[in-house]
């Protein structure tokens, strides 16, 4: 992709005060452009909705007009999706989502893209290669980088668990681990499993389903089984955690919100030599039995400040699903500020509004 700037008209972050700018983009891969335009110019139509600017097309040149700030929006996002076109990324209507909320962060100082796994595997699916689809999620993949045990809290969507699944991936392929641990609690911590057919694994398979459908995007079908077999890969409810040391792993606990605080100091207790710990959870979805504490929630409050444990924290506004899954959980977390004094928390007091 080449840059040509349209006769008369600034250089890129010149002049800011100016009420319109205008930049010409040449690509120099007809095959590849039709992919960035999408369908019917589709990802041209919603770069254009998002950002407010007019973008004109002629040939392989691509001109960007409107507001400075917006343009230079539009622009960084444009150049955030060729270079993953040339890296064999594809490009879709979440990936051209995706570039806009990175390019609304400002553009990358080094003028590459933000790989969450710098120095690990790139774990690609059949979708492209994984990579932080928003600033929070780029921060989230830095706090596992650089802590032994991370906490992601937020709302569902946000990509808290399949970051945390494609990180511990990366690191059993590189070495760097001996094998990853998936753990979730099974509601009731498997209390009230006995209606449920078949067998144990049978019983909690469902509560590990989301878990399993994320190393399936990570790994082939057959890796996959012969790494379970071979117990490099165990999926197992919190339930079974009790009593263990997890060494040289990578340990995730899924769902942690519905953990109580005997369980989550268990759990966090099983760390072991050369194994690093994720614990994600939503404090919004809390379906423990009424007056019972969420684990997570004290986690939270006593580890905040404790010296190698980081904290990221996601909104509604970090949700990278279907934009309408942004749109509920936003839409019920006003409706739960409207109604917080006549709902009770955790430890059975009055809830006021936060």
């Amino acid at each position: 992709m080449n840059n040509t700037i349209a006769p008369g008209i600034a250089p890129r972050f010149a002049n800011p005060s100016s009420e319109s700018r205008s930049v010409t983009l040449q690509f120099d891969d007809n095959a590849l452009l039709a992919q960035l335009y999408g369908e019917f110019d589709r990802h041209l139509s919603l770069l254009e909705k998002q950002t407010g600017v007019k973008l004109s097309s002629r040939g392989n040149r691509l001109t960007i007009s409107g507001p400075p700030g917006r343009t230079v929006v539009a622009e960084e996002a444009l150049r955030q999706l060729w270079r993953g076109l040339e890296r064999g990324d594809g490009c879709t209507i979440a990936q051209v989502e995706a570039a806009l909320r990175m390019a609304a962060n400002g553009p990358e100082p080094d003028g590459e893209p933000r790989l969450p796994l710098r120095d690990l595997p790139q774990i690609r699916t059949r979708k492209g290669a994984i990579a932080p689809r928003s600033p929070a999620q780029a921060a989230y993949m830095d706090t596992l980088n650089r802590h032994e045990i991370s906490f992601g809290l937020g709302p569902a969507g946000t990509g808290k668990t399949y970051l945390a699944v494609a990180h511990g991936v990366a690191l059993l392929l590189s070495g760097q681990v001996e094998r990853i641990v998936l753990s979730r609690p099974a509601v009731e911590a498997g209390e009230r499993l006995g209606f449920l057919p078949g067998d144990m694994k049978e019983k909690v398979d469902p509560y590990l389903r989301p878990l399993y459908d994320a190393l399936n995007d990570m790994l082939p079908g057959d890796q996959l089984a012969r790494r379970i077999a071979a117990n490099e890969i165990e999926i197992a409810p919190l339930a079974f955690m009790r009593g263990r040391t997890l060494a040289h792993c990578f340990a995730i606990l899924d769902e942690a919100q519905n953990t109580t605080p005997a369980q989550m100091k268990m759990f966090l207790t099983r760390l072991g030599e050369g194994s690093r710990m994720v614990i994600t959870g939503d404090t919004t979805q809390i379906d423990l039995p009424p007056g019972t504490p969420s684990g997570l929630v004290e986690a939270a409050r006593i580890l905040e400040n404790v010296p190698g444990i980081g904290f990221m924290r996601f909104s509604e506004t970090d949700v990278v699903r279907h934009p309408l899954v942004g749109r509920i959980v936003a839409a019920y977390g006003r409706a739960d500020a409207e109604h917080a004094p006549r709902k009770r928390n955790w430890n059975g007091a009055d809830a006021g509004p936060k």
